[in-house]
């Protein structure tokens, strides 16, 4: 792995779209990341089907400029070594909350919880954006946890000063979020201001 790299994690939560709609803008931080790669579990590829009606491993295959795609139990691959990671930031996205717990609690038995606890690891940037809701106290402890090991926890929740006209502008609204949080320049919404 050379240069900067971005990992970007499918799991099993509702909300498969925003990870869908970030994984069809790697044109937008392909100039900050030189080496992007997908992890999926099987849940996400069971979620994809059922919200969105895709075959999650066909639309992976299509993409351009991934270099490299990898189910949750390859544990064969370059990202379960921290050794490869040194420059490596991590989104994952959606992220179901048993992700959220493993990680916070150190199990790393599939490639996503051991990507992202290197990541944290080498202390560098991990977006968790969730989507589950209500949250109990369980939950937020866990999240609360991650926020203090230098994660990013990011609720799927669009604004809506945006004044959104679809589902593409909310969903968009949160990629746009998730792009500011990895410090990439879009124009994925409109900034605040009231004028």
């Amino acid at each position: 792995m050379v240069g900067s790299s971005l990992i970007i994690a499918l799991t099993g939560a509702s909300g498969i779209s925003y990870g869908l709609s970030l994984l069809k803008k790697i044109n937008v931080f392909k100039n900050k990341y030189s080496e992007v790669y997908v992890v999926y579990t099987f849940n996400a590829v069971k979620v994809a089907l059922y919200e969105e009606g895709i075959d999650l491993l066909e639309f992976l295959k299509g993409l351009n400029g991934v270099k490299a795609v990898y189910p949750e139990n390859d544990f064969s691959s370059e990202l379960a070594s921290s050794s490869n990671l040194v420059f490596t930031d991590m989104v994952i996205v959606p992220a179901s909350m048993n992700t959220i717990a493993k990680i916070a609690n150190g199990i790393q038995d599939n490639l996503v919880t051991r990507t992202a606890s290197a990541v944290l690891r080498l202390r560098n940037k991990l977006v968790l954006v969730f989507r589950e809701t209500p949250l109990s106290s369980i939950d937020l402890f866990n999240l609360y946890r991650l926020a203090t090991a230098g994660a990013v926890v990011m609720p799927a929740s669009p604004g809506f000063y945006i004044k959104p006209k679809s589902i593409e502008d909310t969903i968009d609204f949160i990629v746009g979020k998730i792009l500011d949080a990895l410090h990439v320049e879009h124009n994925l919404y409109k900034r605040w201001g009231i004028s």
